[in-house]
């Protein structure tokens, strides 16, 4: 089995119907697609693929060297370790103190992000159509019901290094993403991401200059379980820098999040039974502690703040 590739390009001509039933299907069926033919221009992509690993090079790869995970890795001889990742890892919002030492990096993030931050939009509007919602129903809910944006959005740039030893430590451990549609732009020559599809853990294969669209659990309880947000992970690799690139369209923390009304049919008592009505912030307060366990408990956790 792979993922679904779909071309983003035929929303716009005769093909649409067929394009958004593909991208309806592989909501409902993958909680995963990559997407080609997006709009985001390939020297944009190539340019952040170079920047990218110069930082890793310059900035971090030190830092990663000497850091508390490859300190276990080095004290624990053949014992596997459960709770930490093979992983460096950096955010960047809007509001980020942005790296400064890696020339190039600070413009063209800033760029990438900005053309990402409008796929996203187009994806959101890909599913308000499929869902039956109006157009920016999805966009609204994670604005908080404004018109100006407050949902937040953010990029994590993350390298897996080889590991000497890729059995004893996952790259990153198996979960769900707590938030809304997620954007991932993955290495194009070194595997390890996967997600996990009736019982069985399928790689997300690597393809030149596509993006991996990931439905979130915010997006699970707007479509009221339509569309299920998927576990996946990154295994680690003795061969290879793999580089990762994950944005995030989330809610704002203050947003609240619901079944869209829509969606949910019976009686109160049987709404009752659908996913509770929260707000993210209080969502994602749970979400920090509990993100490698199952994501069920969580749902029920909120119910109850």
């Amino acid at each position: 089995m792979a993922i679904p590739v779909i071309d983003f390009s035929k929303l716009n001509g005769q093909d649409r119907a067929r394009t958004l039933a593909q991208i309806a299907h592989a909501c409902q069926e993958w909680g995963f697609f990559q997407v080609m033919n997006h709009g985001i221009g390939e020297e944009l992509l190539e340019r952040v693929k170079r920047v990218s690993s110069e930082f890793y090079k310059l900035e971090r790869e030190e830092n990663f060297n000497n850091s508390e995970v490859v300190n276990l890795f080095k004290e624990t001889g053949d014992e596997k370790l459960e709770n930490v990742d093979w992983e460096d890892v950096i955010t960047l919002a809007d509001d980020n103190q942005w790296p400064f030492k890696t020339p190039g990096f600070q413009e063209t993030m800033k760029e990438y992000r900005c053309e990402l931050k409008k796929l996203a939009v187009k994806i959101m509007e890909v599913m308000d159509d499929n869902l039956g919602l109006p157009k920016g129903y999805i966009k609204k809910a994670f604005n908080g019901g404004e018109s100006e944006s407050n949902a937040f959005f953010g990029t994590k740039v993350s390298h897996y290094p080889p590991c000497p030893n890729p059995e004893k430590v996952t790259g990153l451990r198996a979960h769900t993403d707590a938030g809304g549609v997620i954007l991932l732009f993955q290495d194009d020559e070194v595997s390890g991401l996967q997600v996990l599809k009736d019982g069985e853990w399928i790689y997300v294969q690597p393809l030149k200059n596509t993006i991996v669209i990931n439905t979130g659990d915010q997006i699970e309880v707007l479509s009221n379980g339509r569309y299920k947000s998927a576990w996946h992970r990154v295994l680690s690799t003795v061969e290879g820098n793999r580089l990762s690139i994950a944005s995030f369209y989330n809610p704002s923390l203050e947003a609240t999040i619901a079944p869209a009304t829509q969606l949910v049919k019976g009686t109160k008592e049987e709404m009752d039974q659908t996913y509770p009505k929260f707000v993210f912030g209080d969502y994602m307060s749970v979400y920090v502690q509990q993100k490698f366990l199952p994501k069920e408990p969580r749902f029920q956790a909120v119910r109850t703040v």
